[in-house]
């Protein structure tokens, strides 16, 4: 039998109330009518300016083809706010709310666009806004140079050295940043034509959520793990963004992206980073991001004739059939990896890293696997069941929270040893609603903290990690299907099994 157990937090420091809020700022969002602005970023500002961490004054303009007055971007963003904020809309707030919004119809290649957008930021710096500006590019990546490049010629950004003082100039760019490592450090380059990388922000919103920022107080807080994160006491470690939906009409996106570029390059090994570094000096954006490198660049880098044992791929059946796909079309839609560390800490630790559309279960969580225990002590005390070693599970999502799964006494007048679950939600622990990933993350944006965005030397070293595996498949068509509502393809149970090992079931 498995036993559960749950847990209540008590909160010993200052809760989001004690946040300091940003100066006053201007937000710029191109592609202000596309999904991204109606289902995340539009809901992110409106909450965050009902907590009280919206700056004051801010305008909200955003920049799309799209033909519509401000009033009726305003009863566009309503309704889809509306659908997607995490509490209900407030009529006398949202009034506030959408005082602030402002559109501009506009092609990105017109320099006529950028002279109005000019002129709104002039007028939001003279409601107070102080030519703080924050630009986020919620569009596809192609049109990222374009926008960049008219920005400058209209003198709407600046270059700024990482401690000067003044209006600050900030850029938030969307993944997937490249397609490759050729096309990224081109992207690279040419931003860092215009801005200082300081003013670049690369955002991966699963660096924004409450348990993937949990994971350093974790395990740097807390005495009983930081000793035992290390190859002595762990025997493996699983990494799994599993969805249980296919690709909701974007055919073409995924067909130019698949898996590995949208899940694996970015989230995940981002994930992984901050799981297997070492002890940061500080808090400090690049304190933490210098040992999140230093994992990825010890990283054993596949050769070509290497990916075969240790990467696989999956489709799910019925992947060709869907809108704006190719009907021989040899896009991953699942992709399981076994990545290895080559430093002290985790020398002979498989990282076992999987990703995959149209699955059984919506689940990402990181899974600690604990070295087993010699069962000579108990093997007849077991209670009718294998004793399992201890696992250690972050739930990313859905249900944020921590689980431990751990051996102990059945209750009873002899001897027997089962197998308990002693779980945590962070909604449960702390009685407060949990925010979204892209409110944190805009938070940071204005306020010009970069510890959870992605610098360019983490992008560069993801790029040159999945290159080989990305190149080795496009080279050999003839990607196996998987069945809807699996648990992906029976290769990725082979590519786990060849170390002993099996994957936990999706949603348990």
């Amino acid at each position: 039998m498995t036993l559960t157990s749950s847990v209540v937090a008590e909160v010993i420091g200052g809760d989001q109330g004690d946040s300091p809020r940003p100066p006053p700022c201007a937000i710029v969002i191109f592609g202000a009518t596309g999904d991204l602005t109606g289902r995340k970023l539009g809901p992110a500002l409106y909450n965050l300016m009902v907590d009280g961490l919206l700056p004051e004054p801010s305008v909200i303009i955003g920049v799309a083809r799209e033909a519509m007055t401000s009033e009726e971007f305003a009863n566009k963003m309503l309704r889809k706010v509306s659908e997607h904020s995490r509490r209900e809309i407030e009529p006398a707030q949202w009034e506030r709310f959408a005082a602030k919004l402002d559109y501009i119809v506009g092609d990105f290649t017109q320099p006529d666009t950028f002279e109005r957008l000019g002129a709104r930021l002039a007028a939001a710096d003279a409601r107070g806004c102080r030519a703080n500006r924050l630009f986020y590019f919620a569009t596809p990546p192609s049109v990222f140079p374009t926008i960049i490049e008219q920005l400058a010629t209209h003198k709407l950004i600046a270059r700024l050295a990482p401690d000067a003082s003044g209006p600050a100039c900030r850029v938030i760019v969307e993944k997937p940043f490249g397609r490759d490592l050729a096309t990224a450090r081109s992207l690279n380059d040419l931003i860092a034509g215009y801005l200082d990388e300081s003013q670049i922000f690369r955002i991966d919103h699963y660096l924004g959520k409450e348990t993937v920022q949990n994971i350093l107080v974790l395990r740097f807080g807390n005495s009983i793990f930081e000793p035992l994160w290390n190859r002595n006491h762990i025997d493996h470690v699983e990494i799994t963004a599993a969805e249980s939906i296919g690709i909701e009409g974007r055919g073409a996106f995924y067909e130019a992206t698949g898996v590995v570029r949208d899940v694996i390059q970015n989230h995940l090994l981002q994930v992984l980073a901050l799981i297997a570094m070492e002890v940061p000096a500080s808090f400090a954006p690049d304190d933490i991001r210098d040992e999140k490198i230093q994992v990825l660049r010890s990283i054993r880098r596949l050769k070509p004739e290497d990916v075969a044992a240790n990467a696989v791929r999956g489709q799910y059946r019925g992947y060709r059939t869907e809108h704006g796909v190719a009907p021989d079309s040899n896009t991953a839609t699942y992709a399981a990896m076994r990545v290895m560390i080559d430093d002290w800490r985790w020398q002979g630790v498989p990282f076992f890293l999987r990703a995959g559309k149209s699955l059984a279960e919506r689940v990402t969580e990181v899974a600690i696997h604990f070295k087993s225990v010699p069962l000579v002590l108990f093997k007849h005390e077991s209670a009718g069941e294998a004793l399992q070693h201890a696992v250690l599970t972050l739930r990313i999502q859905p249900e944020e929270g921590i689980s431990l799964r751990f051996v102990a006494k059945v209750p009873g007048d002899r001897i027997a040893v089962g197998n308990v679950l002693m779980t945590m939600t962070y909604a449960d622990a702390f009685k407060r609603p949990i925010s979204e990933a892209y409110e944190r993350l805009l938070l940071d944006g204005m306020r010009g903290d970069a510890t959870l965005y992605t610098r360019r030397d983490s992008v560069d070293r993801a790029w040159q990690l999945m290159d080989p595996i990305i190149h080795a498949w496009d080279a050999a068509p003839g990607v196996p299907e998987y069945e809807p509502g699996s648990a992906g393809p029976a290769a990725a149970d082979e590519l786990i099994a060849r170390d002993g090992d099996t994957w936990r079931p999706l949603g348990t």
